[in-house]
C-alpha cells in the first residue's frame, strides 16, 4: 500500500461538509473501510466543533478526513472554502492531522448505495438520514484505497 507524504492513519473519523449538516463516520485500516455513525448541525464552526468532539474522545481517531467539494473538472467551488475552513478549526482545536480527501460524486455513490441497500431490505425510508454519513464513508473507502493521493489540510 502507497503510503503517500504522511503515514497512513490507523484510525479516522471522516466529515462529509455541507451548508446545513456534515455527515460523520469511521474506519480503521485493519478492514479498510468506512462505517457511517451520525450526522451533525453544521450552522457554525462552533457549533460542529462542540458535536464532533465527543466523537473524537469515544472513538480516538489517529487523523481526521475531511471531504473536499471539487467541480467535476477538479476546480474549487465555494463550498470548498467552507470545507476547508471547518478542517482548518478542527485541526487547531483538537490537535490531530486533518487530512482532505476529494469527495466529487460521493453523494451520488451515497443515493445508489442507500437505494440498494433498501432494495435488499437492509435499509428504512427512516435511515435516510444518514445519507452524508455515508458519504463521509465514501471518503474513507477512498482514503484507504489510494492514501499517497490525498493532501494534509494547510494550517
Amino acid at each position: 500500500m502507497n503510503e503517500g507524504p504522511f503515514p497512513v492513519a490507523e484510525s479516522v473519523l471522516a466529515f462529509d461538509v455541507g451548508s446545513r449538516r456534515i455527515g460523520v463516520a469511521v474506519g480503521q485500516r485493519l478492514t479498510g473501510d468506512g462505517r457511517p455513525l451520525t450526522v451533525v448541525n453544521a450552522d457554525s464552526h462552533a457549533r460542529a466543533l462542540a458535536a464532533i468532539a465527543p466523537l473524537i474522545e469515544q472513538w480516538r481517531p489517529q487523523a481526521l478526513l475531511v471531504g473536499r467539494p471539487l467541480t467535476l473538472d477538479g476546480k474549487e467551488q465555494p463550498a470548498s472554502e467552507r470545507a476547508r475552513g471547518l478542517a482548518r478549526a478542527m485541526q487547531r482545536h483538537f490537535g490531530l492531522p486533518v487530512i482532505e480527501v476529494d469527495e466529487r460524486s460521493t453523494s451520488q455513490l451515497a443515493a445508489r448505495r442507500f437505494a440498494e441497500a433498501r432494495r435488499d431490505g437492509r435499509r428504512r425510508r427512516s435511515d435516510a438520514d444518514l445519507l452524508d454519513a455515508d458519504a463521509a464513508a465514501i471518503l474513507i473507502d477512498r482514503y484507504y484505497d489510494a492514501p499517497g493521493n490525498h493532501l494534509p489540510c494547510p494550517p
